[in-house]
């Protein structure tokens, strides 16, 4: 009769942690990506509008238009930096989910390792056992057969 490990709930456990983790990890690595898109999706824009402010310059605008392109780029550049800042934010909370990632996961193989060591030496003792009864069976056929 094997003995249950006695870890098991606790083995448990850490696998709901470790497929949270993997589940946070997933959201905040694609958080990270919606993010840098944002960024790329501003960049371009500027990178447009800028070109678009010098051809108009090429064909020649009022100073009031060209001031206000210039305002306009300017409220742009603020947005990128701000968009920066919210990258650099979410690549910091997605290495933060990655350890985190990494912890879980080694609290759950060193328990899962803890597991499969107790079921070898269970399996171990189960085998020793049939090979007991084994032993004792041929014994008692034998004796038998010598009384007969």
């Amino acid at each position: 009769m094997s003995k249950e490990f006695t870890l098991q709930p606790l083995l448990d456990i850490m696998q709901e942690r470790s497929d949270e983790a993997t589940r946070r990890l997933g959201q905040l690595i694609a958080a990270e990506q919606n993010q840098k898109s944002r960024l790329q999706l501003l960049e371009n824009y500027r990178a447009e509008y800028a070109q678009k402010m010098h051809d108009a310059v090429q064909i020649g605008i009022s100073p009031q238009v060209l001031n206000n392109y210039r305002d306009f780029l300017g409220r742009i550049d603020e947005a990128i930096e701000q968009q920066r800042q919210a990258v650099a934010r979410s690549e910091s909370d997605t290495r933060t989910g990655q350890e985190n990632w990494r912890q879980q996961n080694r609290q759950l193989k060193a328990l899962d390792t803890l597991a499969q060591r107790h079921e070898a030496r269970e399996r171990h003792a189960e085998g020793k056992r049939d090979q007991k009864t084994q032993d004792e069976f041929s014994s008692r056929k034998y004796a038998r057969q010598e009384k007969d």
